[in-house]
């Protein structure tokens, strides 16, 4: 039985709106000016931290800029988001043929959690890991050493499937076979310079490039 990793923002779903309105809320917030949309979106897929500490240089503005996200987040953000077309079928198909899925994600575990259990194949996942509220666990790399650990495994056993650079990273840093997704917020020379294995342009791409 092979295990399948899945990012789930520009992976799963394409959440956009629900993160760039919550880093929008924070900004404001915070008394900072709210850059164009188009660079809001690069805000999809690394931790808040690292997107945050830049800007604001100092940590307890940080945290402060972090809660500020969570508390729309936690009211509106979750729900503003819409699954891709054609990855409920690929979830399903590969739960048919024997795979264990679970999803790696840089958002924090409850409101993943929350977001896995909205989603119509959802119950396909067999844990969902993702960051710590504290920080301490929130990069790729540590988030996909942590989903080894739950699931006793080691990283031959196991596939990471996402849209961004650092899904790749975390995956070959650990020296696990991975799939780029095109369909996401990372785009084609993102994954390709991180050294991606495989590319899928399409959802039902993945049953046939994990057979590759």
């Amino acid at each position: 039985m092979t295990t399948l990793f899945f990012d789930m923002d520009g992976t799963l779903i394409d959440s956009a709106v629900g993160i760039t309105r919550c880093v929008e809320h924070a900004m404001v917030q915070m008394g900072l000016p709210v850059p164009p949309h188009e660079e809001l979106r690069r805000w999809i897929g690394p931790a808040l931290r690292t997107s945050f500490g830049p800007l604001l240089n100092d940590d307890a503005k940080v945290e402060q800029a972090v809660l500020h996200y969570r508390e729309r987040f936690e009211t509106h953000g979750w729900a503003e988001h819409e699954v891709y077309a054609g990855i409920g079928e690929t979830i399903e198909a590969l739960h048919a043929a024997g795979h264990r899925l679970a999803v790696v994600t840089a958002k924090n575990e409850p409101h993943a959690r929350k977001i896995v259990d909205h989603l119509p194949f959802g119950h396909r996942f067999d844990d969902v890991i993702g960051a710590t509220l504290d920080g301490r666990i929130s990069h790729k790399d540590q988030l996909i050493a942590e989903a080894l650990r739950r699931f006793e495994l080691d990283s031959d056993a196991c596939w990471m499937i996402g849209d961004r650079r650092m899904d790749i990273e975390g995956a070959r840093h650990h020296g696990m076979r991975n799939i780029g997704v095109l369909w996401g917020f990372g785009g084609e020379a993102e994954l390709r310079e991180a050294g991606a294995l495989h590319l899928a342009t399409a959802p039902n791409d993945i049953p046939v490039l994990l057979a590759a």
